[in-house]
C-alpha cells in the first residue's frame, strides 16, 4: 500500500491529495444546497470475481471495451462511477470529486429519502459478496471515513450504509463478506476533530 498517511482532502477541489486520480465523465453537480450526508459502501470486481485488472478504471472512465470479456457486452454501455475505489492492496483511486454527484447508487432510498446519489459519497471496494475483504482495504476505508467526516460536517459515523441497504432486491453488495462491525468500530473509535 503506497498511499500517504494520513489522507488529506482539499476542500476546494474535493480531491484527495497523493492518491491516484482517474477522473470520470460520469458525474454532475449535486442539487443546489445539498451536501454529502451519507456514505455508501459498494463492492465491485470486473470481470466478476477477478481482481487487479484495469477494467474498473475503464468502466468508470466510460471506455470499457465491450469485446475485452464476454461479460462486458452489457456493462460497457453503463454510465456509472463512484467517488473512490479501494483496491485489494488498500490503494485508493479517485474518480469524482466528493463535492460532486457520482452516479453510483442508481434507484435508491435511505430512510425514506430517494435519489441517494444527490446526498451521498460512493466508496467502491474491490471484491465480491462472498470473498472476504482485506485488512488493507479496511484500513484505507477507515482512513477515508475519518477524512470525509472531518471535511464534511454533514457526514457522521452513524450514516454509513451498503448499496444493498439503499437498493434492496436490486443490489447485494458489499455482501455478507463485508464486516460491518469492523467498519463501524473503526469509524466510531477514531472520530476526527472537524476542520474549520
Amino acid at each position: 500500500m503506497t498511499r500517504p498517511t494520513p489522507l488529506q482532502l482539499e476542500p476546494l477541489t474535493g480531491l484527495l491529495a497523493g492518491v491516484r486520480q482517474v477522473l470520470s465523465p460520469h458525474f454532475d453537480a449535486r442539487p443546489q444546497g445539498v451536501a454529502p450526508e451519507l456514505i455508501v459502501v459498494h463492492g465491485i470486481s470486473l470481470p466478476a470475481g477477478e481482481f487487479g485488472g484495469p477494467w474498473i478504471d475503464h468502466l468508470f472512465a466510460g471506455d470499457l471495451p465491450a469485446d475485452a470479456h464476454p461479460s462486458f457486452r452489457d456493462t460497457a454501455t453503463l454510465r456509472v462511477s463512484a467517488h473512490v475505489l479501494v483496491s485489494r492492496d488498500g490503494n485508493i483511486t479517485q474518480y469524482v470529486p466528493f463535492g460532486m454527484r457520482a452516479w453510483h447508487a442508481g434507484q435508491s432510498q435511505y430512510q425514506g429519502r430517494t435519489g441517494c446519489n444527490d446526498f451521498s459519497i460512493g466508496i467502491e471496494l474491490e471484491g465480491t459478496d462472498q470473498i472476504p475483504y482485506t485488512d488493507a482495504q479496511y484500513e484505507s476505508l477507515a482512513a477515508l471515513i475519518r477524512v470525509l467526516i472531518s471535511a464534511y460536517p454533514t457526514l457522521c459515523a452513524e450514516r454509513i450504509t451498503g448499496h444493498s441497504d439503499i437498493a434492496p432486491g436490486r443490489k447485494t453488495d458489499p455482501g455478507p463478506a463485508f464486516d460491518w462491525g469492523r467498519c463501524r468500530r473503526a469509524a466510531a473509535s477514531q472520530r476526527p476533530e472537524r476542520l474549520g
